[in-house]
This record gives C-alpha cells, structure tokens and sequence, in this order.
C-alpha cells in the first residue's frame, strides 16, 4: 500500500511500514481518547451521584470515538495524495470538502449500528440502529441515520476531519522540505566535485607545459638528458592518468613528486638536492592528489632555477593535534627577489589554495613566508585521515639525495 505525493516535480511514496505505522498509531490514538472520555464521563456522573458503571461508558465512548481509527489512515491517505496547494486550492478545498462528507457518513454508519449506536428513550439505553431489540431482527431505521448526520457532519468534519487534513500537510510539506534540501546538497556536492576537476585541470596542464619547456631547453645542448626527461614526463603522465581521484595518500603524492624531480634533477643535475622528512605515520594520510607538485615546482622555478649552486629543497611532514602538517622550502632567493610578489603565487599556488579550500573549509590552513634561513617556505595543514587499505610506499625515504 502506497500513496505518491507531488512535490517538486517528484513523488515520494510511503512504504508498508509506514502504512503499519500509521494504523497502528491512529488505533492507540483514538483507544486513549475513548478511555479518557470515559474516565472523565463516569467521573462527571459520580459526583453527581448517578449510577453508571464504568464499562457501559467505556463502551459508549469506543463506539463513538474508536470508530475514527478506520477512517484516520485513509483521511490522511487522502490528504497527502491531495495536498492543498497555492495553485489548487479552490479545487482541492472542494475535494477535501467531499471527503469529510464521507468521512461524517461512514463514521456515522460505523456508530449507528454498534450496540451503542443510539439512545432510545422508551427504552432507557443504547441501542443499534440496524437491530429490533424488540423482535431481535434486524431493522434499518433511516430517520435515524439522516439525523445522526444531521447532528454531527458539522463536528466530524471541523473537529476530526480538519486537524487529519492539516496533520498530513504538514506532513507533506515536511517532506518536500527534506526532499529539495537533500537534492540541494546533492547538487552542492556535485558542484564541489566538478570545481575540484577544474582546477586539478589547471594543474595538470600547468606541470606539464613548464616540464615540456624545460625539455625544450636542453634539445640542442643535451639530447641524452632530454630523452631522460621525457622518458620521466612519460611515467608521470602514467601515474597521473591512473589516478582519476581527487584523494590520494602521501605516499602516493610523494611517488609522483619524486618522478617530477628527477626530471628536474636531470637539468640541474648537483646544482640541486632534494631532503625528505617524513614521519612514517603519516604516508597512509589521505591528500589531495598534485598537491604537492606545484609546491616543489615553486620551489624549482622560483628558488632553485636562481642559484648558481647548493641549492636545497626540503619535503617535510608530521602529525600535530590531530592534523597532518606539510612544508615544502627552499633555500633560493625568497619571496621578493624570486620574482613572486605576493604570498598568493601563480596558478599553481592559487588552484592549490581554492582546492584545500573546497576539500576542508576552514579546517586547513596554506601559508607562503620567507623562511628563517633564506629562502621560502610553504606550511600547510589539513584534517588527518587515513585509508583502511594497505599502500604502496615503496620509493619513499626519509632522506633522498
């Protein structure tokens, strides 16, 4: 059993569960009320000194209030299949205007004919609407019935029928509620992942172009290590073709920078020496994949490229309450003599910083500043977590010449 709901151009369904659910809770609302109408009742005629047992007037009120909890799911079946709307309202009020006629007429037809149905005063009790007590045959007594609607249409409508409709509207505008604020964070997410590929598509662009310039510039004075870098451009292509992800491990990331630096230790060749400290604890943290690249290749262009000499690049990491902390630094001429005029960077360093933003919000940090020694120096910290999978690490080393 099911009913869809329009909302947003959609339909949403309620399960057998919920169907259960609703029955089961229109029963023991309406089973409360009947026995606290009659605990209220005999009350009322014991401090007036009438005599009235206590079950004739539970019994009274089952037969009067009880017979709701039938009718209670399909009212509400009804509303949530029809809800009042801005746009349909006229005609939706007209609906649901029939719908408590019937409500009234079979909550009636359920009273009448329960031995309580009615009050008989020649007799002096209760009696069924369809029952002779008399001959103890059945008998259909109309008039009875045209007045019993007559009596209580206007209650059963105003007073049941109405809190039932305006329940399940609020019911179905909860729904809809939910249903537009999970697609808006779905199409939030999806907005998220598509700005992270672009600007992992800038990246990836960006290292490729200044490695292909480098190999431009060694094709007429060193052919041997030109074949070198492109042989090296080749694996990192590889590397980075088979990693479609956004996340990768720093492991990982630290493979695909050392690729990239031989490359560039082919051009350098002595003038330059790359020092990793890594904390084993941290190789199996998760980062984004080129995070570090365009950090080292800062560090390349901007420092190393601007010495004769003993040039250093230094890849460090650790753990630190709980975040993962990186810094890439080097020992060239630092921030205002390297050419970059602002800790802000090219678009390496600007792609980086929205990405790092996009991923953790506020929970990161990228800072560019000179380094104590000469030089710059580039901190980051981001949130630490690690994948539950065991990671390729080899390549890695605590100190690479």
């Amino acid at each position: 059993m099911g009913v869809n709901l329009a909302a947003s151009g959609k339909t949403m369904s309620f399960t057998r569960k919920n169907w259960l659910l609703i029955w089961a809770v229109s029963f023991a609302v309406w089973t409360f009320v009947s026995i606290a109408g009659a605990l209220s009742i005999f009350e009322l005629y014991h401090s007036r000194g009438e005599n009235m047992s206590f079950l004739n007037t539970l019994l009274l009120e089952l037969s009067q209030i009880l017979t709701y909890a039938p009718l209670t799911p399909a009212a509400f079946a009804l509303a949530m299949r029809f809800p009042v709307q801005r746009d349909n309202w006229f005609g939706r009020s007209f609906l649901h205007l029939c719908g408590g006629v019937i409500f009234s007429v079979v909550h009636i037809t359920l009273r009448a004919i329960t031995p309580y149905g009615v009050w008989n005063a020649r007799a002096g009790k209760w009696v069924s609407a369809i029952w002779n007590y008399e001959t103890h045959s059945f008998y259909v007594r109309w008039p009875v019935f045209r007045s019993l609607f007559y009596g209580n249409v206007v209650d059963d409508i105003t007073g049941i029928y109405v809190p039932i409709l305006i329940v399940a509207l609020a019911v179905s505008y909860y729904q809809r509620f939910r249903a537009r604020e999970l697609r808006a964070s779905q199409l939030e997410a999806q907005l998220a992942s598509a700005h992270l590929a672009a600007l992992k598509s800038q990246l990836q662009p960006h290292f490729l172009f200044n490695t292909l310039h480098s190999i431009s510039s060694l094709m007429h004075t060193n052919v041997g290590a030109a074949d070198a870098m492109m042989s090296r451009l080749s694996d990192m292509l590889r590397m980075s073709l088979e990693n479609n992800d956004q996340i990768t491990t720093l492991s990982h990331e630290l493979e695909f920078v050392g690729t990239y630096l031989e490359i560039e230790k082919i051009r350098f060749a002595e003038r330059m020496k790359v020092v990793l400290d890594i904390a084993p604890d941290t190789l199996d943290a998760q980062v984004p994949h080129l995070l570090l690249q365009p950090l080292v290749e800062n560090a390349v262009r901007h420092g190393i490229s601007r010495l004769c000499s003993n040039g250093e690049i230094h890849i460090d990491s650790h753990l630190e309450d709980h975040s993962l902390h990186l810094q890439v630094s080097d020992n060239g001429p630092g921030l205002g003599e390297a050419g970059i005029t602002s800790a802000k960077g090219g678009i390496g360093l600007a792609a980086t910083r929205e990405r790092l933003r996009t991923l953790y919000g506020d929970e990161q940090c990228m800072q560019i500043r000179n380094a104590p020694g000469g030089g710059v120096e580039v901190h980051l910290r981001l949130p630490f977590a690690t994948v539950a999978r065991p990671m390729d690490i080899q390549g890695v080393s605590a100190n690479r010449p």
